[in-house]
């Protein structure tokens, strides 16, 4: 099934989730204020940002008033610059107080993978890689996150053990080596699986093209090693560069011309983004 078909059952999976873990039995504090009162809210956002997670916070809103409305300033994937308002919320007071701080929590954490998508995504304009993330995610939070990292910019790496094959160490040598893991897996894969390999080393990398890798995994190699790698490959396969990437060094592997640089730490390491909600009733 495409990413997108997907996309909708997990915001609803997720927000079902959230709720029932924040409100429980009832939200006791949201019970001070009296029933049948409405009330207004906008979300302002503190820092320069990328925003990401609208379908999650809507979702908080409708599941707890089903006639609340929410008129965005800002698109998921738009820049936001500290001091914008993001939307205006109206809804019946309690549904505001009781959805503020799950709906904030996805917003903030998704802006923040996005965010930081959008920063790498920058650092290396103007070379052939792409950004691409991994399964390093929260869990039961991974579509949600891929989908922020698609908003900052950012690419899709296999959404999990079912639709790619990706060719590890302990895979390799439990299966005999590089070209007897690649031999098996171009038995098992089927139509749109895509098969990766992982290694070490020039000699591993020969090996595996020589098996007809089409794409392969550069695991922690460093810079004079990449562009030896880029070479040797000569636009035989896909190369992607893994391992310890930072911002900082981002642009460096880039410029050796591999096609892909995974970062884990776009949705491992996520700091979420500082936005606020301040509401009044009508």
């Amino acid at each position: 099934m495409e990413f997108p078909l997907l996309l909708a059952a997990e915001v609803e999976r997720n927000v079902l989730a959230a709720l029932v873990e924040d409100i429980g039995g009832g939200d006791l504090t949201a019970l001070l204020t009296p029933g049948g009162r409405r009330a207004f809210g906008t979300v302002v956002c503190r820092e320069d940002a990328v925003l990401a997670g609208r379908a999650w916070f809507e979702s908080c809103f409708m599941h707890l008033d089903p006639q609340a409305s929410i008129e965005w300033a800002v698109d998921d994937g738009e820049s936001v610059a500290a001091g914008r308002t993001i939307c205006e919320i109206e809804a019946g007071t309690r549904a505001l107080l009781t959805a503020e701080r799950p709906a904030l929590n996805f917003l903030q954490l998704l802006s923040g993978t996005a965010t930081i998508t959008a920063r790498y995504a920058a650092a290396v304009a103007g070379t052939r890689a792409k950004i691409v993330d991994t399964r390093k995610t929260l869990p039961g939070l991974r579509l949600a996150q891929k989908y922020a990292v698609r908003c900052g910019g950012g690419t899709n790496h296999r959404l999990g053990l079912y639709d790619g094959i990706l060719i590890k160490e302990n895979h390799i040598l439990a299966a005999g080596g590089v070209t007897a893991a690649l031999k098996q897996a171009q038995a098992l894969a089927s139509n749109g699986v895509f098969i990766q390999i992982e290694v070490e080393n020039l000699e591993q990398l020969a090996e595996a093209l020589d098996a007809g890798a089409t794409m392969i995994l550069l695991d922690n190699m460093d810079l004079t090693q990449m562009h030896q790698a880029v070479g040797l490959t000569a636009g035989r396969a896909q190369l992607e560069a893994s391992g310890g990437v930072k911002l900082e060094s981002v642009r460096a592997v880039a410029e050796s011309g591999v096609d892909r640089i995974s970062v884990g730490s776009l949705t491992k390491d996520v700091r979420a983004i500082d936005l606020s909600l301040r509401h009044v009733e009508q």
